[in-house]
């Protein structure tokens, strides 16, 4: 049987973090986020992981989680680097802010031979959530147009944070459980009410906590590489304009593939609750719901060690 490859966008985390070194633990041991998100991916059937992260923090990196997973997975790091361009193009003066997550699975194309999942470094999207996604990608073949993709949805209900607003990707799927388009709302919120998002400066609407959301849990194929790249040229000529700050997002790519007719995309549905650090108080409330999955036994309360006696 197919292992699939879990690919984890991680090269943002140092300087959303200020440096690895100072990664919040979340869990009783020290453990972060993307150690239980490896944990639950190795348990689901995952054969491999893949770390795209900048290459200055290679050493930190692998002495700070790597080695922790090296043994139990094969490992490979790859680095999004900005020079990772198109015959013919060459980073523009100025720009220094990384090209996107599209461009970071683009960078992975030489080193994934499966199906494959694609998520956030610091997202916790719970230990179903991978075994949902792998008993997905088992089963695909690699196959002509139109491309079978997945993506894991949750319940936007599930992913709100109760110390402001959030964006999410509200998803508007058919009666086939597919993906039909994906609309980002960038202000969501909690009221006393109900939830709602933000129409217009002083507008506001409804939407039902039961509404499905994307959190970036992509399940893929290797036909996306050449999808990725011939679309990357389209975007470096269209973002002209716009150059230093433009990026190129994996959804936008997915989504204009769903209108070319070009893939369908299961909608894979987690009753699992997402958590975030999108506020620094979001941080406790992490913290809080490992420890209640430790003592209800979902995790060891170490993870990559014996348990305490």
């Amino acid at each position: 049987m197919i292992k699939p490859t879990l690919v984890v966008m991680a090269a943002g985390m140092g300087s959303r973090f200020g440096g690895l070194k100072q990664i919040t633990p979340v869990g009783p041991n020290e453990e972060i986020i993307i150690d239980y998100s490896i944990y639950d991916a190795i348990k689901a059937g995952f054969g491999k992981v893949i770390f795209i992260i900048k290459e200055e923090v290679l050493e930190s990196f692998k002495n700070s989680i790597g080695k922790r997973i090296e043994g139990l997975i094969e490992t490979v790091y790859v680095f999004q680097n900005l020079d990772i361009l198109p015959r013919g193009y060459s980073v523009p003066q100025g720009r220094s802010k990384p090209w996107g997550t599209a461009h970071a699975i683009m960078c992975c194309k030489n080193y994934v031979d499966t199906p494959f999942l694609v998520i956030n470094a610091d997202d916790f999207y719970g230990a179903t959530t991978y075994k949902i996604i792998h008993d997905y990608l088992v089963r695909l073949k690699e196959n002509k147009e139109p491309y079978q993709y997945a993506m894991v949805g949750f319940k936007l209900g599930n992913t709100l944070s109760d110390n402001g607003y959030v964006a999410r990707g509200l998803c508007e799927v058919d009666d086939l459980g597919c993906l039909r388009e994906i609309r980002e709302r960038t202000e969501i919120k909690k009221f006393q009410e109900g939830v709602k998002y933000r129409e217009g400066e002083d507008k506001w609407a409804s939407i039902p906590e039961s509404s499905i959301v994307s959190m970036n849990a992509w399940g893929l194929t290797p036909s996306i590489f050449g999808e990725l790249e011939k679309k990357f040229i389209i975007f470096l000529e269209e973002k002209q304009d716009e150059i230093l700050k433009a990026e190129y997002f994996l959804p936008t790519v997915i989504d204009s593939l769903i209108h070319e007719n070009k893939a369908k995309v299961k909608v894979l549905k987690s009753e699992e609750r997402w958590y975030g650090v999108t506020y620094k108080e979001d941080r406790q409330i992490i913290k809080t719901a490992i420890f209640n999955l430790v003592q209800k036994g979902i995790y060891p309360a170490n993870l990559w060690g014996k348990q305490d006696e």
